[in-house]
């Protein structure tokens, strides 16, 4: 040191200049940190019980020495009398924190508490004080890396260090074995050479010792305890003590002394005053664990750590189920898959072992973060053959994840159980690119369908329950019951102070509205023939298509015909997949029309008065949820709107969080989502109404096609399920296939259209032969396609799709995928310039008519404003145009719209093309004919 200063022969070690001095290179690379890393943001929590003077004096000073460093500071102060559980669920919660790097509780602690419980309830990579048993237990072993050195051991260390005072070789004496200061500074001497002796107030020889010791520590909490002529001439003295003692002289009364009689000073090399020696250092050293932890923790959430689990592949491929049973030994525990995505554990909420809801904070936290790439995966046009979407989107992910490192999510649509017990199957991908474990996936997995249905049947009840009570009521019996007195007093509830607004009466008490006021509020006077909400259930029930309720002698004639449809057809499930946060799917939920009253106004979720009920319903399904792939990659199962007369993508909040997470890294992972149907329906609702909705901007689409559902594309005979594919489908037929492509030309030419690089997945089988794949794939590079490859996803899992992951990873990083990204629209055409510019442009229909009820709506919803909502086609997915039976690539043809609605929670308008199926029957033999239990294991087997 240049401004050593010496006092009767010995170099002062003067830790309050070299504490100021560790401060200012702190605060310079904290600057320097968050210069190159904005999102940097140090932070410490001092937890205090109690108000004692002297713990509140020290906080204060932790609290100005980390603001003049740059870190944050928060300065939690609880009541005296709080109580152990309380306590321990404080601590918890800092714990859980990711924004939070460093936590002190300072001592001590009232009588009633657990001061040992307590700091080790700290996890350990945030005791920045050092005292956790994990970091005394690394410090201790000799190869042993602690997170924290213990403050005060760690500032004497820094002392000699900065005196260039030698430690290796040398003899070291350390009085006094506290677990605070002499234990660990004995072990931090030891790791750097010192021989050490390690001595307390009951060491026999301990004179003898001192005056061997090269480096003396001393923190034994005695007055003067070392006498001056201990100390070896030379020596190194670092005086831990401040001991108070009396002195009339001082106007305090007392002096601070050390645990060394000052007269040492004539014999010591080097030693620290008191005060000013020691315990300067004790802060900086407590800043510097606290900027450590910080970097610490940026480094660990900049990174997702890909660790792949293994495949087992088997020849031939067993059933779906058969392979995920098989596999389950491999799948990772939900909590250490968080972990590898850097989730901080109060953003994860288990449900069971293999599945986890995620919270929205996560999107506030990673708030600033670049997104990852962002993949859309379609299909051709749908046949009965199937195409293996899924199976793709997973494979896909799965390729991304363990077979390039790179970081991967895959986003898929909540399967239905009508379908799961019906005659398609489940959602989950296939063969060895699944989604695990698919049978929690294909059955209840988290509620979310469940939430669904009681929040969309609850409406049902409310609006025929209104209905009923209005006809058997006067305005004033009305009136006295939706605002009954309380502790004597009416008042309208939240919804009802809303539908005074909606209705221009400005007035909160409910005996301040006269007789007209109180006849329109109380009367949503609903039209019973233009009632549009339906009941639902999670099950295929043809019979429950059409039915009439209120048959009961207690309804009193009221009764009505309705029916059922699938719970996934549900606007609600629109509703979940659109929005963007609570506070947006609350407004949605608000703002669904459930009727028409007698004068042709809309009547919503929010004038019945169930908003807020809807809400709790739906709040835990907001939250998507996380399993894993075969390959151990992430996957977020989220909604599952219908394809045709909704969106049919999963959910925009569940894409978000992917894609921040993956978008953490140095090289950005990739998310891979996919859209329902073919690209004419999923992927155009997917840009023009779900990128809409998100802001969110794909890099490239993935289009599925398989080389036999080209060919009944191209005119091969029908599929009968139970009979042989016909030899036109498991022999090469190369003209046949020509023919076919058109469909999967005109899906490249659409996904060109709205300005994204078109990268075709040839889904194969083992019947494909080499020239029939090679066809397909100079086809579609002729027809304008990024690139086009065969894959095995189903036989190989990830493996089978290494190819088209290199080719998705190259045409994202060259930048080539999105940029002339655009709507088809514009948000201020027409309703019937949006349907003729789908119809004509996607669809290529030559004309588009209408029928007078589809005409009466379009006219009704530009009278109420609502022109400027995007457009949901619901149209058969097995053809471009409205009739299922016209495969390839029709055009020319005249599209009908036979009706039109609208789905304000959800934001959009959907047209009608021809009849919609809303509720699936069972077929001749259902899939449930194969599902059943093992007795003996409890593993379920025949669900595919």
């Amino acid at each position: 040191m240049s401004d050593m200063q010496s006092t009767s022969g010995a170099v002062r070690l003067d830790g309050k200049a070299i504490a100021e001095q560790v401060r200012v290179e702190l605060a310079a690379e904290v600057a320097e940190f968050k210069a190159a890393h904005p999102m940097f943001r140090p932070k410490l929590v001092a937890l205090q019980v109690g108000e004692r003077s002297d713990s509140s004096v020290y906080i204060r000073q932790k609290a100005k020495a980390c603001k003049e460093i740059g870190v944050e500071f928060e300065h939690v102060q609880l009541d005296n009398s709080i109580q152990q559980a309380e306590l321990d669920a404080r601590v918890d919660s800092i714990n859980n924190d990711p924004a939070i790097h460093g936590l002190l509780v300072q001592l001590p602690l009232p009588a009633h508490l657990s001061t040992r419980h307590v700091v080790q309830s700290i996890r350990a990579e945030k005791d920045v004080d050092g005292f956790h048993a994990e970091n005394i237990g690394w410090l201790s072993k000799r190869d042993g890396s602690p997170y924290f050195h213990p403050c005060t051991p760690l500032g004497c260390i820094e002392l000699l260090k900065r005196y260039n005072i030698a430690i290796a070789g040398k003899r070291a004496v350390v009085i006094g074995r506290s677990d605070i200061v002499g234990a660990p500074v004995a072990m931090m001497l030891t790791k750097l050479d010192a021989t050490v002796t390690l001595c307390h107030s009951r060491t026999a020889n301990i004179e003898e010792l001192v005056r061997d010791a090269d480096i003396l520590v001393v923190a034994i909490g005695q007055p003067e305890f070392v006498r001056a002529d201990w100390v070896k001439p030379g020596a190194a003295v670092v005086d831990v003590g401040m001991n108070a003692m009396d002195d009339a002289t001082k106007k305090a009364g007392f002096r601070w002394v050390g645990d060394v009689h000052p007269g040492a000073a004539a014999h010591a090399g080097f030693l620290t005053p008191v005060p000013g020696g020691v315990g300067p250092m004790t802060v900086a050293m407590l800043l510097r664990n606290v900027v450590a932890s910080a970097k610490r923790h940026y480094a660990a959430a900049s990174t997702v750590r890909i660790v792949p689990s293994v495949l087992n592949l088997a020849d031939p491929v067993p059933s779906d189920i058969v392979i995920a049973q098989a596999q389950a030994s491999a799948l990772k525990p939900i909590a250490q898959l968080g972990a590898e995505l850097n989730l901080a554990p109060r953003e994860l909420e288990p449900h069971g072992r293999h599945a986890a809801k995620v919270t929205l904070d996560v999107l506030d936290r990673l708030d600033g973060i670049r997104n990852g790439h962002y993949v859309v995966v379609t299909g051709i046009s749908p046949t009965p053959l199937g195409e293996g979407k899924s199976t793709v989107t997973v494979g896909l992910a799965q390729a991304l994840y363990a077979h390039l490192g790179c970081a991967a999510f895959a986003c898929v649509r909540q399967p239905s159980q009508g379908p799961t017990f019906g005659i398609k199957g489940g959602a989950a991908g296939g063969g060895y690119s699944q989604v695990a474990p698919m049978t929690a996936m294909n059955l209840h997995l988290t509620g979310d369908i469940h939430a669904i249905s009681a929040a969309n049947n609850l409406v049902a009840a409310a609006v025929d329950a209104r209905r009923f009570h209005e006809a058997t009521q006067t305005d004033a019996q009305l009136m006295a019951r939706l605002c009954p007195p309380k502790r004597g007093m009416s008042q309208f509830a939240a919804p009802m102070l809303r539908r005074l607004q909606r209705l221009g009466i400005n007035k909160t008490r409910p005996e301040d509205l006269d007789a007209d006021e109180v006849a329109r509020f109380v009367r949503l006077d609903i039209d019973p023939e233009r009632i549009v909400w339906r009941r639902v259930l999670d099950t295929n029930d043809r019979f429950l298509r059409e039915i009439t309720i209120g048959e009961a002698s207690t309804e009193r004639g009221m009764s009505r015909r309705t029916g059922f449809d699938i719970a996934v057809a549900s606007e609600i499930m629109a509703v979940l997949a659109l929005t963007t946060s609570l506070a947006d799917m609350r407004q949605r939920l608000a703002r669904m029309v459930v009727a028409m009253s007698r004068a042709g106004e809309p009547i919503t979720c929010d004038d019945i008065g169930v908003t807020g009920a809807l809400t709790v319903l739906m709040k835990d399904a907001l939250s998507p949820t996380l399993m894993q792939t075969l390959e151990g990659s992430p996957v977020f199962v989220h909604a599952g709107p219908f394809a045709n007369i909704a969106h049919g993508n999963s959910s925009i909040v569940a894409d978000k969080i992917a894609l921040k997470l993956v978008g953490v890294p140095a090289e950005p992972g990739f998310v891979v989502t996919e859209a329902g149907f073919g690209a004419d329906i999923g992927f155009e609702k997917f840009i023009n109404i779900k990128c809409r909705a998100s802001g969110l901007v794909p890099d490239v689409a993935v289009i599925v096609a398989t080389v036999r559902a080209l060919k009944m594309h191209g005119g091969g005979p029908d599929v009968v399920p139970g009979k042989p594919l016909a030899d036109e489908y498991t022999r090469e037929n190369l003209e046949l296939l020509e023919r076919g492509f058109a469909n999967l030309r005109r899906h490249i030419e659409n996904v060109n259209k709205m300005g994204l690089a078109a990268i075709v997945a040839i889904n194969a089988f083992a019947t494909d032969t080499q020239a029939e794949l090679e066809l397909v794939r100079a086809l579609a590079r002729d027809a304008g396609a990024y690139d086009a490859i065969p894959t095995h996803l189903w036989a190989k899992g990830g493996a089978g799709a290494v190819e088209l992951a290199q080719a998705v990873a190259r045409c994202c990083a060259d930048k080539s995928g999105a940029e002339g990204f655009r709507f088809l629209y514009d948000d201020n055409l027409s309703i019937k310039e949006k349907i003729e510019a789908i119809a004509k442009q996607v669809y290529r229909a030559a004309s588009v008519s209408y029928s007078e009820e589809a005409e009466r709506k379009i006219e009704q919803f530009a009278a109420n404003g609502w022109s400027s909502m995007p457009i949901c086609m619901a149209k058969t997915q097995y053809s471009f145009s409205a009739d299922p039976a016209l495969k390839g690539a029709p055009e020319g043809f005249d599209l009908p719209i036979r009706d039109i609605r609208a789905s304000l929670g959800a934001g959009f308008i959907y047209p009608l093309c021809g009849a919609m199926q809303t509720l699936p029957g069972l077929p001749t033999r259902p899939c449930f004919y194969d599902i059943d239990i093992d007795e003996d294991t409890g593993d379920i087997v025949g669900l595919f």
